[in-house]
This record gives C-alpha cells, sequence and structure tokens, in this order.
C-alpha cells in the first residue's frame, strides 16, 4: 500500500511516497523531495510569498517524487495532505494541489495534523516504542506522551515556539536564512566563549521565549553600537545553552511523570546537534536513551504526511472532499491516534 504526502505548513514544501508492506513490517521510503523558500537576510517568510512558491513548486516536486519512486498513479491507495496547523496561506496551497490530485487522479484524501505527522515518523525510523517526545520547531513547543490513543501533551511553549524565538535572533543579526537561520545560529554558537546571563523561564511544565529573546536582542544593540570582549557568537552560545536546558528540564520531568526511559526528538529544532548532546546526558544520567533523526526527517517533509496518513487510512480514516479544509490551529492532542493500542 503506497500513499503521497504533501506537506506545506511553512516555508517548506516537501512530497514523499511511502509504502507498507502488507505484513505489517518496516515501512519502505519510496521518494522525500523538498523545496525551500529562503527570505532575504533579516527578513521572515510571509504567508503570501511562501504560498506563492509552494503553487509555483507543487506539480514539479510531485513529478520529481513519483519518477524518483518509480511509482505509477495506479500504485497510489491514497493522497495525504498536511491540514494544520501552519501558516494560512501555505496550507491552503497544499490543500488545494491535494484536492486537484485527489480529483485528477480519483485518489481518496486522507487529511494530517503535522505534529503527528512529526512523531509518527520519528517513531518509524528511530525505532523507538513509547517515549516521552519532545517536538520543538518554529511554529511548536511541546513535551508530549502517548496515552488512551492520544498524544496528551504535558508542557508547551506559552508564546512563542523555541525555533521562532532562534529565527528571529537570527533576524536581529541580519545573518543568512540559507539553509536555516537556526542552523546558522548553532553553527555561530559553537565558537561562543562566554555564557552570558539570560531569563530563565520555566514555569511548572510550560516554557516562555519571548522574554528571553528580547534580552539578547538588546545585549545584541549594546554590542552593535558599542563593542567589547562579548560577541554575537557568544550571544548565539548562551541562547541555545539556555533555551535547550528549559527544554531538558520540562522533559525529564515528563519522562519522571510517565516512567519512560526514552526520548525522542522531533521537528526541525531537532536537528541542533547542541540539543541532542544535551538531552543526551539528561538520559545518561537516568539510564534512558535519546531517539533522534537527521535533517531529510526532522526538517518538514513530504514522507511524514504519507506516513501518518497512511496509518490512518488504515484503519478506515478517510477526509471527504467537502471536509479537506486546512486550519492554522490544530492541536496535537485533538486526533484519535486509532492505530495504536
Amino acid at each position: 500500500m503506497i500513499a503521497l504526502g504533501l506537506e506545506g505548513s511553512a516555508n517548506k514544501l516537501g512530497v514523499g511516497l511511502i509504502r507498507h508492506p502488507p505484513n505489517g513490517g518496516r515501512a519502505e521510503i519510496l521518494g522525500n523531495i523538498r523545496h525551500t523558500f529562503v527570505s532575504p537576510p533579516g527578513e521572515g517568510f510571509l504567508p503570501r510569498d511562501t504560498a506563492k512558491h509552494h503553487r509555483a513548486w507543487v506539480v514539479q516536486l510531485v513529478r520529481e517524487a513519483m519518477k524518483e519512486a518509480g511509482v505509477a498513479i495506479p500504485d497510489l491507495a491514497c493522497i495525504c495532505y498536511t491540514k494544520g496547523p501552519g501558516m494560512g496561506a501555505p496550507l491552503q496551497s497544499v490543500a488545494l494541489a491535494a484536492r486537484m490530485l485527489s480529483l485528477l487522479w480519483e485518489k481518496e484524501l486522507v487529511a494530517v495534523n503535522h505534529c503527528v505527522g512529526h512523531i509518527e515518523m520519528g517513531r518509524e525510523i528511530t525505532g523507538a516504542d513509547n517515549p516521552v517526545v519532545l517536538y520543538v520547531s518554529g511554529g511548536n513547543t511541546q513535551v508530549i506522551a502517548y496515552a488512551e490513543q492520544r498524544y496528551r501533551i504535558f508542557g508547551e511553549a506559552l508564546d512563542i515556539a523555541v525555533g521562532n524565538c532562534l529565527d528571529r535572533f537570527a533576524r536581529t543579526l541580519e545573518i543568512s536564512n540559507d539553509p536555516a537561520p537556526g542552523y546558522n545560529i548553532e553553527q555561530l554558537a559553537k565558537s561562543g566563549q562566554q555564557l552570558l546571563d539570560l531569563p530563565y523561564a520555566v514555569k511548572g511544565m510550560d516554557c516562555s521565549f519571548s522574554g528571553i529573546l528580547a534580552a539578547v536582542d538588546s545585549l545584541a544593540a549594546e554590542i552593535k553600537s558599542h563593542p567589547g570582549a562579548t560577541t554575537t557568537a557568544d550571544l548565539c552560545f548562551s541562547l541555545q545553552e539556555t533555551v535547550f536546558a528549559m527544554l531538558v528540564e520540562i522533559t525529564e520531568r515528563a519522562m519522571a511523570h510517565v516512567g519512560s526511559n526514552q526520548v525522542l526528538i522531533v521537528g526541525g529544532v531537532g536537528c541542533n546537534e547542541r540539543l541532542q548532546e544535551m538531552m543526551g546526558l539528561m538520559a545518561t544520567d537516568r539510564g534512558s536513551c535519546v531517539y533522534a533523526t537527521d535533517e531529510r526527517f526532522c526538517i518538514d517533509n513530504g514522507i511524514m504526511i504519507a506516513h501518518a496518513g497512511l496509518l490512518a487510512y488504515r484503519t478506515g480514516f478517510r477526509t471527504s472532499l467537502e471536509e479537506s479544509t486546512c486550519t492554522q490551529r490544530f492541536r496535537t492532542d485533538e486526533v484519535l491516534v486509532a492505530w495504536r493500542d
């Protein structure tokens, strides 16, 4: 059984094809293609421009993915697309493309929750059985554990996501958005020497990142007007160390609460090697394991939508044409995870 997945909730347009064997074995990735809308240094990506990018590239990416996978239209069981959460205009562009393919090829639609797509792809690639999940990206920051056919949110960002915090600081520094602002922050942080005092805002199981961003923005302005011993690398280093320590703290608390010895890191920020290292130190102290993937699967991609959609499709879930909408707000715990016990 083969599914085509379309992802476009932010600035990355992804098309993926996946096969689930009939005997219930490991999924086979047939194609995973992505194209990113990159805005100029110092600027973010606007919904209008991002949607225009997705509309311009989606047909070409579908063709390339089908060719790479060696899959013909009759081989497909369904068309899966991101329903949300995400940016409105890009989501609408991808939903429109999914409806078009569904009608043109006479294939059923499956609407997928973006966050659940990340979790299920991470579980499939790493083999993590029942982990506590740290989901960190430009739009979401959540600590999640599975219970009774729902992915339950134990803690989350109260304001902006951790990835958004890093991206916005990259704009403050006016560094390149290619390949990604968070990646470029990570590279600068590797040469940082000073750990500066920044606000540490953990509130119960939740985090707040807007105050930290305001503080580090202020320090960046001071360095720009009065250069001294502190460098922009020190700022990047200090920002990463502080926000990642917060994430490790709430993840460890969730592990203790549910009695888990596994952590799975998913989402675009999950590619960060320093975050993986810090989480690994905590896990080692607890006698636990950390699971993470590389940029092929951490960063938004179509294959995760195809995988999660096909899991739902096999349980009998379908999305009618009339219900094939998208939404900017779609909580992880709203999804019935019928494919798990």
